[in-house]
């Protein structure tokens, strides 16, 4: 009974505090994931040059094209395995552990393959300065080789989400952070190796964190423990996670890849600029995460109670995400902007370049509510098992809409402001959002409104 009481209640109950139990662990593991790059840019922030904080600054977008895939493909992972549990097939739930596993590997190879050999290209194509450039090399071809245990952690970490354990990928990052922070200071202030010391450090903190998510997984007594010999493809589970995962994945890649354009933007504007654009980035990144929590809560609640064909559940479900999301957005956006001058100069000491950050903080701080229901409803929709429709609307509506404002609107020489290029994210959050929920409507029509009888157990 002590064991079944710790256990998160998914398909009974009240909702509220089944889902924060859920959100709030994954909230802390996604503050500490974003540690990893903070530190990288406060510690060369202070104990390095503008332009070595500019250099890491300028490959966040970059770095973050392939880490998000990664997340993208595990969403596949996270809905195949609830359903499993959902519909206590436990038999199925065994192959796609290990078969995710598997395509992890795999992923990360691949992820790393393409940022070794193209970051130079991408990072020209942004526009970086030369004065900067030969840092942002530096640090991007050290941070790659961490794309595989980066994958693999993901994937794990999806198989332990679908079981409802939030709470042990908290204590790995929370071990790998701080070993994180630790080498860091030791690498940069002590060796004097710059950005390639922090990329060291990053790449050493993301094995370490795969270490322990696959020994968690090896330790398991149940159907979703892993034995290295039976890691392999199971090609049938592999095409219903790629079904899932890569319309997930290429929706990261796409925002991405408008935000390296919106990069090459703000490079326009000099290395104070992009120096006070990454310091601010990285503080309303905690705005997003707090709020994103929310959207794999969503897509893991919805997913188990699928499977358990408890129908009535799934829109209750919805709006609990969404009023916790925007809730959460408007308070830590508010913080984060009331304390705007304090929070920058973390990352740096540079005056000019606080005053950059602050404006690009004030404009999208508090909006970024909007963000957090943009981010549920693509949450829900992917529960639904609608991982495709998202991906367009948000190729068209946040995306495409950025591209756009920036090739027109933005273009105009009473226009051209560092305030009026942000301006872009709150209006594509809003038109995006909206879109959205009228995709739920109709994919929700597919499912019953009441509950049917629960599956039997499959061993």
């Amino acid at each position: 009974m002590i064991l079944k009481s710790k256990k998160i209640d998914m398909l009974d109950g009240a909702l509220l505090p089944s889902m924060l139990r859920f959100a709030l662990p994954l909230m802390a593991s996604s503050v500490l994931q974003l540690l990893f790059n903070a530190s990288d840019i406060a510690v060369v922030g202070h104990f390095g040059s503008t332009h070595s904080l500019a250099a890491v600054g300028s490959t966040t977008t970059l770095v973050s094209l392939l880490t998000n895939f990664f997340i993208g493909l595990s969403i596949g992972t996270n809905v195949l395995a609830s359903r499993c549990l959902g519909a206590n097939n436990f038999k199925l739930l065994r192959h796609v552990v290990h078969t995710s596993l598997a395509l992890g590997l795999i992923a990360g190879v691949f992820s790393a393959t393409v940022g070794l050999t193209q970051s130079e290209r991408i990072l020209t194509w942004m526009q970086t300065p030369d004065s900067v450039l030969p840092l942002s090399l530096t640090y991007t071809r050290i941070f790659f080789f961490g794309m595989v245990p980066t994958a693999i952690y993901n994937f794990g970490a999806a198989i332990l989400y679908a079981n409802g354990e939030t709470k042990k990928p908290l204590i790995f990052l929370i071990i790998s952070g701080i070993t994180n922070v630790i080498l860091n200071l030791v690498f940069v202030i002590c060796f004097h190796m710059d950005v390639a010391g922090v990329a060291t450090a990053t790449v050493i903190a993301q094995t370490l964190s795969m270490t322990l998510v696959l020994i968690s997984l090896g330790k398991r007594r149940d159907s979703s423990r892993i034995f290295i010999n039976q890691i392999r493809l199971n090609w049938n589970i592999v095409w219903n996670i790629l079904k899932l995962g890569v319309p997930a994945g290429f929706q990261s890649i796409v925002f991405s890849l408008s935000n390296m354009v919106i990069q090459s933007a703000i490079n326009s504007f000099g290395p104070v600029y992009m120096a006070g654009a990454a310091a601010s980035q990285n503080v309303d990144c905690f705005i997003w995460i707090s709020m994103n929590a929310f959207q794999p809560t969503a897509t893991t609640f919805i997913s188990r109670n699928i499977g358990a064909k408890r129908y009535a559940r799934i829109n209750k479900i919805t709006r609990c995400a969404l009023a916790c999301a925007f809730v959460t957005g408007i308070i830590v956006g508010s913080i984060a902007v009331f304390f705007g001058t304090l929070l920058l100069g973390v990352y740096t000491g540079d005056p000019a370049a606080i005053a950059a950050g602050l404006l690009r903080l004030r404009t999208v701080g508090i909006p970024y509510a909007l963000c957090g229901l943009m981010d549920v409803m693509t949450g829900a929709l992917r529960g639904l098992g609608s991982s495709f429709i998202p991906a367009v609307i948000a190729l068209l509506g946040a995306c495409g809409l950025r591209l756009v404002w920036i090739a027109t609107l933005f273009q105009i020489p009473k226009y051209h402001t560092f305030t009026l290029l942000f301006l872009s994210y709150p209006v594509s959050w809003t038109v995006t959002a909206v879109v959205l929920a009228i995709a739920y409507l109709i994919v929700r029509r597919k499912y019953p409104a009441h509950d049917e009888p629960a599956p039997a157990p499959v061993f």
